[in-house]
């Protein structure tokens, strides 16, 4: 397991390994970090939308570590097959909101569902953190799939957006 990392989350197959502010830099200049293996097609279009989110709450002053990017590791294979991460640290009334994607040869194998119940998990036992939201492309039945059987209850829909949430238990 990275013992460099700031945070990483141990699920049943895969490790969410938090990125650095410094790794996700060089994600976003097209470089590899040392020591990753990528699956093909890692990293997508959302890793650089995050990897440069996180790049710039760190640079603002904003990154609260365990509330960044995650990379989504198949632990038998050593391999980087996604991402996962919260689009900023949990807001006053403890809401958060995740995103994530998997490489195109890593989907339909239940990796996004592992990683958001993972991730989830996580977050609903941090101190003050009351409900994760996600939101989903109203044609994407695919995330939408994940997020149900990650636990998140459909609570809204648009003509664009289909808005999830899971609230802490008790």
């Amino acid at each position: 397991m990275p013992v460099e990392a700031p945070n990483t989350i141990v699920a049943r197959r895969l490790w969410l390994r938090e990125l650095r502010a410094d790794e996700a830099a060089l994600i976003v200049a097209g470089e590899q970090p040392d020591g990753q293996e990528w699956a093909d097609g890692y990293p997508h279009e959302g890793t650089l939308d995050g990897a440069r989110m996180l790049a710039a709450l760190a640079a603002g002053g904003a990154y609260r570590p365990g509330f960044g990017m995650y990379q989504i590791v198949l632990v038998e294979a050593g391999l980087v097959v996604g991402d996962i991460g919260f689009h900023t640290a949990p807001d006053t009334t403890g809401s958060v909101e995740i995103g994530y994607g998997v490489a195109p040869g890593s989907r339909g194998q239940g990796i996004a569902t592992e990683a958001a119940r993972a991730l989830t998990t996580w977050a609903l036992a941090q101190p003050g953190v009351v409900e994760v939201r996600a939101e989903t492309d109203l044609n994407n039945a695919a995330s939408q799939r994940v997020l149900d059987r990650s636990g998140f209850t459909l609570v809204a829909a648009d003509a664009v957006l289909r808005h999830y949430v899971r609230r802490r238990e008790g």
